[in-house]
């Protein structure tokens, strides 16, 4: 039997899960009125979409999406945008709201929201259970994993990077014998262990999971009867496992070349930011233009992009430099340099957006300056008002600046009492 229908069989017998209920705190006020997958992300997609692309450029089409915090907006985004499966095919994306289906308390945890849905789960009579987080930005073939998984007669198997080791306490953090068996895992350590050999990296989890299926519902059971545990993957449910369990780690690696794949945790606004003004770089390492891995979102139906007036006389000039335009916008007069502009943005005469990221339906007005920026939706910023060059005045103003100087504007900030959890 080929290798290639030796994934497919694999992928047909997989479910995936997508945790996708996180407020994503650290994102501050683009999390204030939707859930973090929902966040818009490189000017036409929501982060989600990255995790659900991958599920079927990877042949995986039983997806279920655990939502819980103010995922009104992911809801909809899912209903209009992923909705062309055929369930007559045995295909579906169900979404999975925190119901209290097995007790009258919301989701308490990663390994909580799985087992409280797990006579759904059960009905789906999956071999293998992907459980993956739907708030990170990355392309990868989960079918590759689950033959590695396969091939490893593993219990779980754990999808893992290299990160520096001064940034290493943000994830959980494991140790690997000479044959990739994890043999001790930490949860956000305060001094993580290095790789062998190298003592400025560690290994990092990506919060993408493989379990057996039947596995995975006795260590679910098992944990939801410990009064003691969080019910969380890797603070309970994982370093259980590797006590006893056959738990190996899977490099998340080019396969052609051999280096680090890309994958970014998008979850500060500094992270954020960084992420999608790389999407702008001549051979950005996250391609959106790969045709063999399409990322599918919904679109919204909007005309081109359009940018107007040449009258230099006056420096009114419509033009746009290193930059990614979504379709409806409109550059009247104005220049847009090393941004990102989602759908339907107009960007007035005299004005100047650069190093920004302009979120959908946001207008700009005559002789703004916005730089080093996130502007949410639906904001309407002044004629004049300046953003991104005396970052104690925008604090003052009530806007939101990082540790790395990026200032956020929401509607509400600027007293337009619009709350687009869209």
């Amino acid at each position: 039997m080929s290798s290639n229908r030796v994934v497919s069989r694999l992928t047909r017998q997989t479910v995936a899960l997508i945790l996708a209920g996180g407020r994503g705190s650290r994102l501050r006020k683009l999390t204030e009125w939707r859930a973090k997958p929902a966040v818009h992300f490189g000017g036409k997609y929501r982060i989600i979409d990255f995790t659900l692309s991958n599920c079927l450029n990877s042949g995986i089409r039983r997806i279920g999406v655990l939502t819980q915090y103010k995922a009104d907006s992911l809801i909809r985004h899912i209903q209009k945008g992923w909705g062309f499966l055929r369930g007559e095919l045995g295909e579906f994306i169900d979404l999975m709201p925190a119901q209290q289906r097995l007790h009258e308390s919301w989701y308490q945890g990663t390994a909580d929201a799985v087992y409280q849905n797990l006579d759904i789960l059960r009905t789906y009579q999956p071999e293998y259970v992907l459980v993956l987080a739907g708030d990170h930005v990355y392309k990868m073939d989960y079918g590759a994993m689950l033959a590695y998984h396969s091939q490893s007669e593993a219990d779980l198997t754990i999808a893992c990077i290299e990160v520096p080791i001064k940034d290493a306490s943000a994830f959980g953090v494991m140790q690997v014998d000479e044959q990739s068996r994890i043999v001790d895992f930490v949860e956000k350590p305060e001094h993580p262990p290095c790789i062998p050999g190298r003592p400025d990296m560690a290994l990092a989890s990506m919060g993408i999971y493989i379990f057996n299926a039947k596995f995975l519902f006795e260590q679910l059971i098992k944990d939801a009867d410990d009064l003691n545990s969080s019910h969380d993957f890797g603070k309970d449910i994982i370093p259980e496992a590797i006590k006893k369990y056959r738990v190996f780690a899977y490099p998340f690696l080019n396969v052609e070349t051999g280096v680090q794949s890309y994958w970014r945790d998008v979850g500060t606004i500094d992270s954020y930011w960084s992420a999608n003004m790389e999407l702008i770089g001549v051979n950005p390492e996250l391609n959106l233009y790969d045709r063999d891995w399409p990322i599918w979102t919904y679109q919204v139906q909007a005309p081109p992009a359009k940018f107007v007036f040449e009258d230099r006389e006056h420096d009114r000039v419509g033009q746009s430099f290193d930059s990614m335009i979504c379709g409806g916008c409109i550059i009247s007069g104005s220049t847009v340099r090393h941004s990102i502009l989602s759908p339907d943005v107009r960007v007035n005469s005299w004005a100047l957006v650069e190093h920004s990221v302009v979120l959908p339906e946001v207008n700009v007005g005559r002789y703004a300056k916005i730089r080093r920026a996130i502007i949410d939706r639906g904001c309407q910023i002044p004629e004049g008002m300046e953003i991104g060059y005396d970052l104690e005045a925008d604090k003052q103003r009530g806007f939101d600046v990082s540790p790395g100087g990026i200032v956020t504007v929401t509607p509400d900030m600027l007293g337009q009492k619009i709350h687009f959890a869209r």
